[in-house]
């Protein structure tokens, strides 16, 4: 599995969600139900992560959906 995008920001987590559900390209969203233990704060981010074998495909959506600027680097 591959990060591509870690965030605070809840509707951005659920607007690449959308994109990539569009996609057909199968997604984790991770540490969503952290709130719940940091008191609903938000301070803890969620991370969005997909198959190595989607990572590229993904990342072109986001791109092209102008959200280059929230991927995380590819190692």
């Amino acid at each position: 599995m591959r990060e591509l995008v870690r965030t605070n920001d809840i509707v951005l987590v659920s607007a690449i969600g959308a994109l990539l559900d569009g996609a057909n390209i199968h997604h984790l969203v991770l540490d969503q139900n952290m709130s719940s233990i940091e008191g609903s704060l938000g301070v803890l981010p969620r991370r969005i992560l997909v198959h190595d074998d989607d990572n590229r495909e993904a990342r072109r959506i986001l791109s092209d959906a102008g959200l280059s600027h929230e991927l995380r680097t590819d190692d």
